[in-house]
């Protein structure tokens, strides 16, 4: 019989699926060249060039995530989305050449999002796992956390397929 705890590992998989997408996104947006002067088309190279790298580590550190979920490991769990938010807060402090401005404030959001469905999914599957006789989880709040932690990591591939869209329209 499937567990809650394995029911759940799909929002997790879903994450980490987030990185493989914002590779996507960051090598379809690197294509953007603004024909105006060599300087802009420079920095917005070098700031796609950023996000690119910056994709590459979230991804590794999603797969650890995805990995430390499937070993039911909680301490890696929240050890490897910290390293996930520390990757997501370089994005979302980067320079940004003006003609990206509303590329990043999309991909900033759908970050956001990430972080904050990565972060309740933890702390369900924390509360979950920490659980006693004593004081057990109450399942009766499970399906409709679960989908909350859905929508939001929902609302952040959609900006994050925005922030492309854009990027591609450039």
């Amino acid at each position: 019989m499937e567990t809650a705890l394995k029911r759940g590992w799909k929002i997790a998989a879903g994450i980490a699926a987030a990185a493989a997408l914002m590779l996507a996104l960051g090598g379809c947006a690197a294509n953007v060249d603004q024909p105006t002067s060599a300087e802009t088309s420079d920095a917005n190279r070098n700031y796609m060039a950023q996000v690119n790298q910056i994709v590459d580590e979230l991804g590794v550190k999603l797969t650890a995530f995805d990995d430390a979920v499937s070993r039911d490991d909680v301490v890696s769990m929240r050890t490897q989305a910290d390293g996930a938010f520390a990757v997501l807060d370089k994005l979302d402090k980067l320079e940004t050449p003006d003609d990206l401005k509303e590329v990043q404030e999309f991909y900033s959001d759908g970050c956001s999002n990430l972080k904050d469905a990565l972060s309740a999914y933890v702390d369900l599957y924390t509360e979950i796992s920490s659980a006693t006789d004593d004081q057990p989880f109450d399942y009766s709040t499970y399906d409709e956390r679960l989908k909350s932690i859905q929508d939001t990591y929902n609302q952040g591939i959609e900006a994050l397929k925005a922030g492309d869209q854009k990027a591609s329209e450039l």
